[in-house]
């Protein structure tokens, strides 16, 4: 899979303004070299291996703030999001919620006994489903989710 990925159009766009908009306010001299070369490289339409990290970084905080949707509106918000979903911890979030979607597939066609939600940290959850005899309990928070037990 290559470590390079290609930004066009609106992606490009916002993320070039986003990591603008980080850089303009970044006051540690090595911050400021990587988010210059992100920049670079984002405006190429091409961010490498080296900076794929920082990127998600930059729109995970638009995107957390809000201030992606409010400067660019809701295309530009799923812009953002494609753009996080092919990059390295979004691609690894995409699995993960697969993998779990597989999994809770034994519930399938089963009366839906109990549901329950558990705040386990900030920004994470447990989300308990029992459903014929089957209790599944996956974990959500900022690295996807994951499922933690599938008993009967």
């Amino acid at each position: 899979m290559s470590s390079t990925v290609a930004l066009k159009g609106e992606a490009r766009e916002v993320a070039l303004a986003e990591a603008q908009t980080v850089l303009s306010m970044a006051q540690n001299d090595d911050m400021r070299a990587r988010l210059a070369e992100l920049v670079s490289d984002v405006d190429d339409g091409e961010v490498g291996e080296g900076s794929t990290e920082l990127l998600e970084s930059v729109l995970e905080l638009g995107l957390q703030t809000g201030r992606v949707r409010a400067y660019y509106g809701p295309g530009g918000e799923q812009a953002a999001v494609s753009t996080l979903r092919r990059l390295p911890k979004g691609r690894e979030r995409s699995e993960s919620a697969t993998e779990v979607s597989k999994a809770l597939q034994a519930l399938n066609g089963h009366p839906i006994d109990a549901v329950k939600i558990a705040a386990v940290a900030p920004g994470a959850f447990t989300l308990t489903i029992e459903a014929g005899g089957v209790e599944a309990s996956v974990r959500l928070d900022t690295h996807g989710a994951r499922l933690t037990s599938l008993a009967t």
